[in-house]
């Protein structure tokens, strides 16, 4: 008993010291320091994405892939300019922007995982992937990781054409940018989701009070009060960066290892188009002109109506447009630049990206947004309209607001 005793309080002291040694550790630590370090490593990292987006343009452009190329050169430039606005006024506030830097490591690390797993059962593999035919149907449905890369390396993933269901799934995840406004504005009785993730957050630095004190500093500093609208702002790039981070790792891996390795490309059983042959996928150019477009809302050259408006035209017009097109386009047309398309699909459309402005910025200026949208779509660059849509509707509103002078949805 009395070896007991003893040896509760050598580990009681134990923790005490190490207790101790914490506590001066975070006392000691300059948090101002630390913020500084983790918004650094953030600008680092989209620098880095910019440095191999240039590398990957240069190889679009030598596959002859122009279209890709072009696009991702231009997304490359638009990531210097997110280098070098966090470098000088910071997307976000520590510690959302420690979060952030956690978050590109862990998914790395996932990434990465996936990749190494893809390589070991190639390997295991051996002949079989030169074989697929002798291996029975009902083996590759067991497998679905053999299966994936069976179907990713027994001929070019990178098709012409794709069905309607593979387009459908693609356009798909445009819906998620309604998300960013239920961050932002909420719906109806349902309060901006950016105001319910702050309670809870708020609930947990409570609750683990000791727990943040080491990881991120002194409670007292957390940015936000309860109903802080500055909450709304920051969540929807929080949100925004943390979805470019996680389909920008999985895209360069696609890119630069093999589709097969790309996670993305598993949960999603994409199919990819011959645009995407050394080139970034089109949810990597929409997530950019998003993303650039609300950098110009937050330097305050437009407004968040205006951003709105962009930003859910490139979402969900785009994507009406091509699946009406592609499943009721019986009228075909020659676009300004060769590209065939439809003129149900022009009308669904532009119809839509109408109604979506007209909800945000009344008729005239939907008119205008509408018109904007019409001639990206009938006169294609070798840019990616899912790049310039959010972009240029944002900054052609904001012009037109400015030299028209019209208050936003009254004409």
């Amino acid at each position: 008993m009395v070896n007991l005793l003893k040896k509760f309080n050598i580990y009681r002291n134990l923790f005490n010291l190490i207790r101790n040694i914490v506590l001066w550790v975070i006392i000691i630590i300059n948090w101002d320091t630390v913020a500084g370090i983790y918004n650094t490593t953030l600008t680092l990292f989209f620098a880095f994405v910019a440095f191999f987006m240039f590398i990957i343009a240069i190889k679009g452009y030598k596959a002859k892939n122009h279209y890709g190329g072009s696009s991702t050169l231009v997304c490359g430039l638009l990531f210097i300019f997110f280098a070098y606005y966090n470098s000088i006024i910071g997307f976000l506030p520590f510690p959302f922007v420690g979060f952030i830097v956690w978050w590109i490591g862990v998914l790395i690390s996932i990434n990465f995982a996936f990749s190494l797993l893809i390589k070991i059962t190639i390997k295991k593999m051996g002949l079989e992937i030169q074989n697929q035919d002798g291996i029975e149907s009902k083996n590759k449905k067991k497998n679905k990781l053999k299966n994936f890369i069976y179907l990713l390396t027994k001929e070019s993933p990178y098709k012409e054409d794709i069905s309607i269901k593979m387009e459908f799934i693609r356009k798909s995840f445009h819906s998620l940018g309604i998300l960013l406004l239920l961050a932002y504005f909420g719906f109806i009785v349902i309060p901006p989701l950016a105001q319910i993730m702050n309670d809870n957050v708020l609930i947990i630095i409570e609750d683990t009070k000791w727990l943040y004190n080491i990881l991120w500093g002194d409670t007292n500093d957390y940015p936000y009060d309860k109903g802080d609208f500055q909450v709304n702002i920051d969540f929807a790039a929080f949100g925004l960066i943390g979805a470019i981070i996680f389909m920008i790792i999985s895209e360069l891996i696609r890119i630069l290892w093999g589709p097969e390795y790309s996670i993305f490309n598993f949960l999603t059983n994409s199919v990819l188009r011959k645009k995407e042959y050394n080139a970034f996928g089109a949810q990597i150019y929409l997530i950019t002109g998003i993303t650039f477009a609300y950098m110009i809302y937050l330097v305050g050259l437009s407004n968040i109506l205006t951003f709105a408006v962009g930003m859910l035209i490139a979402c969900f017009s785009d994507a009406i447009a091509a699946l009406i097109g592609k499943k009721y386009g019986k009228h075909k047309v020659k676009c300004i630049g060769g590209d065939i398309k439809s003129i149900e699909g022009f009308i669904a459309g532009t119809g839509s990206a109408y109604f979506i402005a007209l909800i945000f910025v009344g008729p005239i200026y939907a008119l205008i947004a509408a018109l904007i949208f019409f001639i990206l779509d009938y006169f294609p660059t070798i840019i990616a309209d899912n790049l310039l849509n959010p972009i240029l509707i944002t900054i052609g509103l904001s012009i037109c607001i400015y030299l028209i002078g019209f208050p936003i949805g009254c004409f």
